[in-house]
């Protein structure tokens, strides 16, 4: 084989988008839906970048039909969509709205129809305020909430949904949401950071119970970190350890309980001043380790980290926005860099032998389990031309080199199932408002009009072959 020659990939590998129900569904207040912590926060001022909300968005709950025919356009095989909890379950307890199932009824339908396969993830961020005002993911009752969530929609979907994800990068809700504060619900808590993640791992374990009690045998479930691929700034000694510590709080604090049914010893040291881990109960770590058909990993750049210089702002440089407070408990003293070489629109280093890696050591830590790729894109700064047409050849480059790094994976044996590229569609960006587009359908948030970019025709011919064609 050659430079030249295409990249071919497996037969049967899924090739998909992404999206999630905040960022994309507006109607935030119809058929009964209640706020969600992103409600709270984002009407909250100084919170979201201009004041923008997910309000409206790209009004996806009326549109539904619409994004189909573009999926089908662009010969998607699969659709990972998130359900929004307060849609269907207003106060996190209790029973189910039907008209809010019902939306999702009619679009796995859709989807179906279309010969698309629907993808869903139960949890992408978007907590019932009335669970955050009783205390939020840092109280042990939210997961056992989430697990009667789970069972609800497993219910009523599970004869049309065969792929289910419980979680979404629970990194984020955790270190962002009660750490760092830059994402909902805003909160900049320590020990709250690791009693919400401890939470969050046992709402994934009683989830998948859950799961497994209503849907088909043949359902598959599973969870989606977003794991970093942590690389010391030098072979110095505290830079290694710096990298350690890192890759305990962002990927072992996750895959220890998750994988191997315990959390690392060195995590629980690294933190013992933040937290003496009294929230860990008998069982629970059991109870967090259950089977998994496969593991969601979203990739987007590597973190470099070091040894803090004294004074340096460390949590300003972590690419997880500006705050005044680390989201990094127990590590508040590591220092980010980036990577030298171009960037997205978010400030991310890109760089896809990070995803190799990443494939590669799960591949190696969970031998037998199957890997997708659940999120993978690019921010960039696209615009119509004067025609209407959005040439985003930056995406497109992005997107070649990430693929032929999942590809280099599966040529090293990883089991890579499949590849969700992020997003379907331009949407919000959570703290970033409107501000920065990851979509390969450029919204016009004004008309809701859509726009297939050139990033999107390529894709729909990559799918097509099944397979990468040379670089250009």
């Amino acid at each position: 084989m050659t430079e030249s020659s295409p990249l071919g990939f497996p037969e049967d590998f899924l090739w998909g988008s992404a999206t999630a129900a905040y960022q994309i569904e507006g109607a935030a207040r119809e058929d009964g839906r209640t706020p969600s912590i992103w409600d709270t926060f984002s009407h909250t001022p100084g919170k979201v970048l201009a004041g923008d909300t997910g309000d409206v968005a790209c009004d996806h709950y009326h549109r539904w039909r619409e994004d189909i025919d573009l999926m089908s356009a662009l010969n998607l095989k699969a659709y990972r969509f998130s359900v929004s909890w307060s849609r269907v379950q207003p106060t996190g307890r209790g029973p189910a709205v039907q008209r809010g199932l019902d939306f999702y009824r009619k679009l796995a339908d859709g989807l179906l129809e279309r010969g698309i396969m629907p993808a869903v993830t139960l949890y992408h961020w978007d907590l019932p305020q009335e669970l955050e005002d009783a205390g939020g993911w840092p109280e042990r009752d939210t997961a056992k909430r989430f697990a009667d969530y789970a069972r609800l929609v497993g219910e009523a979907l599970g004869d049309r949904v065969s792929m289910w994800i419980t979680l979404n990068e629970p990194w984020c809700s955790a270190f962002l949401g009660y750490g760092s504060g830059v994402h909902a619900p805003g909160r900049t808590e320590p020990e709250a950071v690791l009693r919400a993640a401890h939470h969050l791992n046992l709402g994934h374990g009683l989830g998948v119970r859950a799961l497994r009690e209503v849907l088909p045998r043949d359902a598959q479930v599973g969870i989606t970190l977003n794991p970093a691929a942590v690389r010391p700034h030098t072979q110095a000694p505290e830079d290694v350890d710096a990298q350690r510590r890192i890759d305990a709080l962002q990927n072992r604090i996750w895959t220890g309980p998750v994988l191997h049914g315990r959390y690392p010893a060195d995590l629980i040291a690294d933190t013992s001043r933040v937290s003496d881990w009294s929230f860990l109960k008998d069982g629970d770590e059991a109870a967090i380790r259950q089977p998994l058909d496969f593991l969601g990993i979203n990739y987007y750049s590597p973190t470099i980290v070091s040894a803090a210089e004294p004074g340096s702002e460390n949590a300003r440089n972590d690419g997880h926005g500006a705050s005044n407070h680390s989201p990094w408990v127990g590590a508040e003293d590591v220092e980010f860099h980036q990577a030298p070489g171009p960037r997205t629109e978010m400030g991310w280093s890109i760089d896809p032998t990070g995803m190799t890696e990443l494939l590669m050591r799960f591949h190696r830590e969970a031998p037998g389990l199957p890997l997708y790729v659940t999120e993978n894109g690019a921010a960039f700064d696209d615009k119509p031309d004067a025609d209407g047409a959005v040439h985003d050849p930056d995406r497109i480059a992005y997107l070649h080199g990430h693929l032929a790094a999942v590809h280099a994976a599966i040529e090293q044996g990883a089991d890579v199932r499949g590849y969700f590229l992020w997003s379907l569609l331009d949407n919000f960006e959570w703290a970033y408002g409107y501000s920065k587009r990851f979509g390969i359908t450029h919204v016009d948030f004004d008309s809701q009009a859509r726009t297939p970019k050139d990033s999107a025709q390529w894709y729909a011919r990559v799918i097509a072959a099944n397979q990468l064609p040379p670089q250009a």
